[in-house]
């Protein structure tokens, strides 16, 4: 395992810079922080479980990077406002936001309770709207920005998965709205959509998930799960300054799943071909861990 993270993009490229990055005390919230403070920014991590918080600053910190963290249940609005003050009376602005925190669990629509899609709605679509609007109020109306908030493969609908899909969607939209609200104060809002990525998100799905999980990807044109690191990257270029004509945008990160159609027979990638540079898996992350269910 190398040291550092091996990153495309230039190094000091956010040196000086502030971002947040929500959900980032684990799975691609934690590859995130960990790409940005390789690239010079102070990474603020928030998250409900401080342990985990801690351990991913200690992570970015032993790496030779700079890192903080807040305690934050961002479905809650005055815990939110207080958190960005904080961080505001610490850092002095906010550069950029990463609205990565969610979850969800498989169920069909028949069985989710208002309670369980309450839960879904608040973390993933609630929670970004709250923690993205207190950025903007506190920082960015008067100094820019950019944001970018995690959504997920929704196109063509998330089976089992339709309160996650609901806000999701709702998250799109948001994204949309408020990349034309908030561009008069130099301000872009963008998304990045992960497919199906092996990342530690997959070990909180039940064990009787784990063969479905598995062949997930068969469906996919690329023959392959996405890595943390490839999702990373698509967000560090939408934060850049490469990205800068670009808001109000959906970047997937996919490998063209969505364009699977009944009736079309895929074909599988043979080996030679996944090895081929242009598609062939980045691992930038050097602190990557192979999800559990993938070690069986």
């Amino acid at each position: 395992m190398s040291g550092h993270y091996k990153s495309i993009f230039s190094p000091g490229l956010f040196k000086r810079r502030v971002i947040v990055v929500t959900g980032g005390g684990s799975g691609i919230g934690r590859c995130i922080a960990h790409e940005l403070a390789s690239l010079g920014a102070h990474v603020v991590l928030i998250g409900r479980k401080l342990e985990k918080l801690y351990d991913v600053a200690g992570e970015i910190v032993a790496d030779g990077g700079l890192a903080s963290f807040h305690a934050c249940d961002i479905r809650d609005e005055e815990t939110v406002k207080n958190t960005v003050q904080a961080m505001i009376a610490v850092h002095g602005r906010i550069d950029a936001l990463v609205n990565n925190a969610g979850g969800q669990y498989i169920t069909p629509l028949e069985a989710i309770s208002a309670k369980g899609w309450d839960a879904v709605l608040g973390t993933n679509l609630t929670g970004g709207f709250l923690m993205a609007r207190e950025c903007y109020l506190q920082s960015m109306q008067q100094h820019g920005g950019a944001i970018v908030n995690i959504v997920a493969d929704i196109w063509g609908s998330m089976p089992n998965m339709g309160h996650s899909g609901a806000a999701r969607a709702g998250m799109v939209s948001f994204t949309e709205t408020a990349a034309a609200e908030w561009a008069h104060s130099g301000v872009r809002v963008n998304a990045v959509a992960p497919g199906y990525i092996a990342s530690s998100g997959m070990d909180h799905y039940p064990p009787e998930a784990g063969p479905m999980l598995r062949e997930m990807r068969k469906t996919v044109p690329l023959g392959r799960f996405g890595t943390e690191a490839e999702t990373s990257a698509a967000v560090v270029f939408l934060l850049s300054p490469a990205g800068s004509f670009i808001s109000g945008e959906v970047l997937r990160v996919d490998g063209a799943r969505p364009q699977v159609r009944m009736g079309w027979p895929m074909r599988m990638p043979t080996e030679e071909a996944q090895q081929r540079d242009a598609v062939k898996p980045f691992d930038g992350f050097h602190r990557a861990v192979i999800p559990k269910v993938f070690q069986e």
